[in-house]
């Protein structure tokens, strides 16, 4: 792995760690890359029972994708490769045979909060925030697997509060919804927690585990296989998602046409 995206074993546990604290962990394509080739590995050798996923440093787990990886995007096809290629990594991630675990606290948002959504349990410390704000930053979307997997987890409503709004979600409404299962004080010990329940999970029937995330994983998919490239197209075509981006990169508040 490279020094922006670690990965230890601790005995019968993996732990991933983005490491770009200085970026809120913002996601490389590398990184994404790094952890879908973890998780693939993974369950053929075995070499780990259970998985962590945590970010560095104390503001974020991961703040989305690094803005600069959309800089030499020019059309709609370009927004269309890119989900497909967020698709399959999400899926490897979620088809991971052991569980995997999402230690979330500060910033949770964009492409990190959908790798925290496709993990199988989500814990969370005071300080985690969760969302997708491209509503006010990018003026893109998300892929159809992402809206249906959000749906599942939260609900309809919820997804469109948090997407539409562009509110992001603190750690008690993220807990009072269930898109967290349990809210610890502090960092030190949501990961004291992240590594005691990665233990117990470590010592039960390994099968038992895979057929079910494998059969919770395929009912889900079902939901989430209508093709929406036309939508696609017009968000990431659209003269606001540049616009986007050179605000976003210029440091200033964009200025949306509708276009």
């Amino acid at each position: 792995m490279t020094d922006e995206l670690l990965f230890e074993k601790r005995g019968e546990i993996g732990w991933v760690t983005f490491n770009r604290p200085k970026a809120r962990n913002a996601l490389t394509f590398a990184m994404y890359e790094g952890l879908a080739e973890i998780c693939a590995r993974i369950g053929k050798t075995g070499e780990v029972r259970a998985l962590v996923v945590t970010g560095g440093g104390d503001k974020a787990f991961a703040a989305g994708t690094d803005i600069a990886q959309f800089q030499s995007f020019e059309s709609g096809e370009d927004g269309i490769a890119y989900e497909r290629k967020m698709d399959r990594i999400l899926g490897e991630i979620e088809r991971c045979t052991v569980p995997t675990i999402a230690a979330v606290h500060g910033f949770c948002t964009g492409g990190g909060a959908a790798i925290a959504a496709v993990c199988d349990i989500r814990i969370g410390s005071a300080s985690a925030q969760f969302g997708f704000p491209i509503a006010r930053t990018l003026g893109n979307c998300l892929s159809m697997a992402n809206y249906a997997r959000l749906a599942a987890l939260i609900g309809p409503q919820r997804v469109k509060e948090m997407v539409l709004l562009a509110k992001l979600m603190d750690a008690p409404s993220a807990l009072g919804c269930g898109l967290i299962s349990e809210l610890l004080p502090d960092q030190a010990t949501l990961l004291a927690r992240a590594e005691e329940m990665a233990s117990l999970v470590a010592g039960h029937a390994p099968i038992t585990m895979q057929v079910t995330k494998e059969a919770l994983r395929r009912l889900q998919a079902r939901l989430g296989d209508e093709n929406i490239d036309d939508l696609i197209r017009l968000a990431y075509g659209s003269a606001d998602f540049r616009e986007g981006m050179a605000a976003f990169l210029g440091k200033r508040a964009p200025k949306w046409s509708g276009a």
